[in-house]
């Protein structure tokens, strides 16, 4: 959700598809979300001494440092079409992982500059959706992955948030963002269709859950470190455009996030499913 990716179509400017900008606000809030969710996305999934791992659209690095933290023997690739990300991954990485070895590439994900079978293990993060044609980006990794090897996919999708008080205007600004996200050619809600999109990719052995996180009034560091700081920061960040597109008055948007934040009280409560996805590629 949201994403620490910054990737695009083959002849895009990297800053298409991303609706939620590129700000140092942004990438704090990206490093914010990877720390308050670790344990909850990243709880199952390490990779043993040795092995080749490429994550596939690092962006600002939020998600590397977890990679590193649970698999430190592997040899990770990292791979980002923006020159500004990488840079910014490499410096989070060297201050919260110091003397960790990364070896960090910029490319496009849709044409990467590996050979074939280059790589035991993918792993891919809050990326889908954000691309036009998410099944057939899967299918072209397939080429720099091993007969054999795995790949891990991970997808929010907003359609899974509830929360109380309940609030027809909140409601609406996260319907505004997925609206915008979709013009912008991506889909917030790609978690849903995960299991069928790595099936349809030529992936086979196929295994995708959820992962849900829930915060109340007993839980008031993951209330402020989620349901405030991280998701519903997400949507404010697109307030400018949202009320430029004509989808809500400033008002009724600043009505909205207000109702969000009130979630976060100590009286109320948040829900929202990420979607965590394992597969296997067949070879050719």
């Amino acid at each position: 959700m949201g994403t620490s990716t910054t990737v695009t179509g083959p002849g895009n400017d990297p800053a298409d598809g991303y609706v939620h900008g590129y700000s140092g606000r942004e990438a704090r809030r990206l490093g914010d979300q990877a720390d308050a969710l670790a344990d909850l996305l990243h709880d199952g999934t390490s990779h043993p001494p040795g092995s080749r791992v490429l994550e596939v659209g690092c962006g600002v690095g939020a998600q590397t440092v977890h990679l590193l933290a649970r698999s430190p023997g592997a040899h990770l690739t990292a791979v980002d079409v923006s020159s500004a990300s990488l840079d910014q991954a490499r410096a989070r990485v060297a201050a919260s992982r110091p003397g960790a070895r990364v070896r960090w590439r910029r490319g496009d994900l849709h044409d990467l500059p590996f050979p074939d079978d280059a790589f035991d293990h993918l792993f891919v993060c809050f990326v889908l959706e954000h691309l036009p044609d998410p099944r057939a980006a899967l299918a072209g990794l397939r080429r720099v992955l091993r007969p054999g090897g795995t790949v891990t996919v991970i997808e929010g999708d907003h359609g899974s948030a509830f929360f109380h008080p309940d609030s027809a205007h909140a409601r609406a600004v996260i319907a505004h963002l997925v609206a915008l996200q979709a013009a912008a050619g991506g889909d917030a809600l790609v978690g849903r269709r995960l299991a069928p999109l790595l099936s349809g990719a030529g992936y086979e052995r196929v295994e995708v859950g959820p992962r849900t996180v829930y915060a109340d009034g007993s839980r008031p560091a993951l209330a402020r470190a989620f349901t405030r700081d991280t998701f519903t920061a997400m949507v404010e960040a697109v307030r400018d455009e949202a009320v430029a597109a004509g989808l809500a008055t400033p008002a009724d948007w600043d009505r909205g996030i207000a109702d969000l934040n009130r979630t976060a009280a100590p009286d109320g409560t948040f829900h929202y499913t990420f979607f965590k996805g394992t597969a296997v590629n067949p070879g050719p």
